[in-house]
């Protein structure tokens, strides 16, 4: 695991895979990422978590996962999106 990446996957998920969604797996999940400082708990249709996913790989650079980073401990000490 990384400190940035996609959503991890649950073994229910993966049985279900169709083959748009293997896509997100050629990126180590993360402790946090698009999921984590896009919606968290509310974001809960599973197409939506991948896209964020896939929106996550087409993104990455250094700079977007220290923006990640900072995005993450923001959301975390003003409490956003906690269940």
């Amino acid at each position: 695991m990384s400190l940035v990446g996609t959503r991890p996957p649950t073994a229910d998920e993966v049985k279900q895979y169709s083959h748009h969604h293997w896509k997100r797996l050629e990126v180590k999940p993360g402790i946090t990422g698009e999921w984590q400082v896009n919606g968290r708990s509310q974001v809960i249709d599973f197409e939506a978590i991948v896209q964020l996913d896939l929106r996550y790989l087409r993104r990455w650079s250094i700079m977007y996962d220290l923006h990640l980073i900072g995005k993450t401990i923001w959301i975390v000490l003003s409490k956003q999106g906690a269940c």
